[in-house]
């Protein structure tokens, strides 16, 4: 554990998140979920997490390891064909994780899924954060269109509302 993560985590990101996801931007991505999950029957969920503080900060977490407990605790695992997605940023390292539920990871490799995260990443360096975002939930939805197309009417199992932690 590198005492410039402690500081970044600690003394930075926290306020930076509201800023950067102003309520603006945050209602244009959640009017690009709505929208892309009209071309498959996926859900997809969007969360921004500032920072990391307290027992998960000084135990060093990785952003990967909380991003599947962000998955877990959103239950975004409880879609009824198992082809829920989750986009984690956790803003203070710049992190970008992609975890997929069962349904859908088992169709999409790993490899996908990280480059969509590194072409995220790359907008948010340049100072694009919502095109990252919104760039980053058309390429999942382009993936879960390829493999679970629209059939009939689908309900809306996962709030479309990004969260910001």
């Amino acid at each position: 554990m590198s005492i410039r993560r402690i500081s970044r985590h600690l003394l930075q990101y926290h306020w930076r998140a509201k800023q950067v996801f102003t309520p603006d931007v945050l209602a244009r991505i959640e009017q690009a979920i709505k929208r892309c999950e009209a071309s498959h029957a996926g859900q997809v969920r969007f969360v921004v997490e500032g920072a990391l503080d307290g027992a998960a900060l000084f135990r060093n977490q990785p952003a990967r390891e909380r991003a599947l407990d962000v998955f877990s605790h959103l239950r975004i695992w409880d879609t009824a064909h198992n082809n829920g997605v989750l986009i984690y940023l956790l803003l203070a390292d710049r992190d970008v994780e992609i975890v997929a539920d069962r349904g859908i990871n088992a169709k999409v490799g790993a490899e996908r899924w990280e480059n969509i995260c590194r072409a995220m990443e790359a907008e948010f360096r340049s100072g694009q954060f919502e095109r990252g975002a919104i760039g980053g939930i058309e390429a999942v939805s382009r993936e879960l269109a390829k493999h679970f197309p629209p059939r009939g009417s689908h309900p809306n199992e996962l709030p479309n509302k990004p969260l910001v932690m």
